[in-house]
């Protein structure tokens, strides 16, 4: 692009010169300016050092284990400082960061038996740390690293795969196109997942890449990962100011009335059978969180299909997809809620969720905006081409309120 200065983005990205907190409203600016991280040092992590430092209570001069972990060994009950850096970290995701070979349910489970304490108190894995904490950390069996267990080819294979879903990259930040059906995190049963191949991709200071957010298994788009300590902290920042901005796009069952609105309900997890579904709760129920999404009708096909697009204020599980079942206009290709009775899907198209996440647009841990967009994926794009879509049709979207 002629003039510009950023760094490369062959999926659209654009980061955007400017305040670093101020953008209220997703406008393009011409500037691009690229930005440079500093290296932070040689020798060991600062949760290493720290580890190194910390006292044991167990009475026991075990050996120390390190966190990418050795086959089947096992650590030792372990006291960490919380730094600058994990200020504000839920305390799942500062398992997840200390811990990748660890699974997602292992890491709930420590912490819901209570055998994680921070200042010696039993916490929630939603919990917040801050700077000065003291975390104790039981026993853990850690297994194999998955780039330990990769072999060489198959370590470039991964390698090559996340470069090929590459939005957006510089030294700090990573936006990846997540494809369909490929998990985020790991879970039961789930052992190939964007978290874990994102170990092939550690730096010469043992950090790896951390996920910023979440994307439903089967919806596609924009996902924000950190390559720095930095930059994951300040990017969580901005998550939980709301500052971060996203926008997504679907298709749903029906055309909504009015063309756009604001839904605002609570959501409660619901376990039903094996699965857990969201549902809308009463204001003051146990477990229920205020979820707030906007939306606009961008093109209809005709009384049976419409095109939406959405952004959520806040970031509930699978909260677009509730919402939009709430309002009658279910996305279409949503096996878990989908509800409309004798509604068929229209010739030629794939029942596959009809969900991305088109847009992200977040400060930049060292200022400036980093704006990406993501293409269509191909089953959507061959739904708008036998619609007659036009995918580059004006965004009403972009007009809601930031809040």
């Amino acid at each position: 692009m002629k003039g510009n200065r950023g760094p490369r983005q062959p999926g659209g990205g654009k980061q955007i010169a400017g305040p670093r907190h101020a953008f209220p409203h997703f406008r393009r600016h011409p500037a691009a300016t690229k930005r440079h991280s500093k290296s932070d040092g040689p020798g060991r992590s600062s949760f290493e050092a720290r580890l190194s430092r910390a006292p044991r209570d167990d009475g026991k001069a075990a050996d120390a284990v390190t966190r990418r972990g050795e086959g089947g060994a096992r650590s030792g009950v372990q006291n960490v400082t919380i730094g600058a850096d994990e200020n504000g970290m839920r305390v799942d995701r500062f398992l997840q960061v200390q811990f990748p070979t660890l699974s997602f349910a292992r890491i709930q489970r420590v912490i819901r038996k209570g055998e994680v304490r921070v200042n010696g108190k039993r916490v929630d894995a939603g919990s917040r740390l801050e700077a000065g904490q003291n975390v104790r950390i039981p026993p853990l069996r850690l297994e194999a690293s998955p780039a330990a267990a990769l072999g060489d080819a198959d370590g470039d294979n991964t390698r090559h795969f996340l470069k090929s879903i590459t939005l957006y990259e510089d030294d700090d930040v990573l936006v990846l196109n997540k494809p369909l059906g490929l998990a985020v995190q790991g879970g039961s049963g789930t052992t190939r997942h964007i978290d874990g191949m994102l170990e092939v991709l550690r730096d010469a200071q043992g950090q790896r890449p951390r996920l910023v957010h979440r994307l439903d298994k089967d919806t596609t788009g924009c996902l924000l990962v950190a390559k720095t300590r930095m930059a994951a902290a300040a990017l969580a920042k901005s998550f939980r100011s709301r500052s971060a901005r996203k926008i997504y796009w679907a298709l749903v069952a029906g055309v909504p009335k009015p063309h756009q609105g604001r839904i605002s309900t609570f959501l409660a997890k619901e376990q039903r059978d094996e699965d857990s579904v969201m549902r809308i709760a009463r204001h003051g129920e146990g477990g229920a969180s205020h979820a707030v999404t906007y939306y606009a009708v961008v093109e209809t096909a005709g009384p049976a299909l419409a095109w939406l697009s959405l952004k959520p204020i806040t970031g509930r599980t699978h909260q677009l997809r509730v919402h939009m079942t709430h309002i009658g206009h279910p996305i279409v290709g949503d096996s878990k809620y989908f509800a409309r009775e004798n509604w068929q899907l229209p010739g030629g198209m794939q029942n596959r969720l009809h969900l991305l996440a088109r847009r992200i647009a977040v400060p930049h841990p060292r200022g400036g905006v980093i704006d990406v967009t993501a293409p269509l994926p191909q089953h959507m794009q061959q739904s708008w081409n036998l619609l007659g879509l036009d995918a580059k049709r004006y965004d009403p979207i972009e007009d809601a309120p930031a809040d």
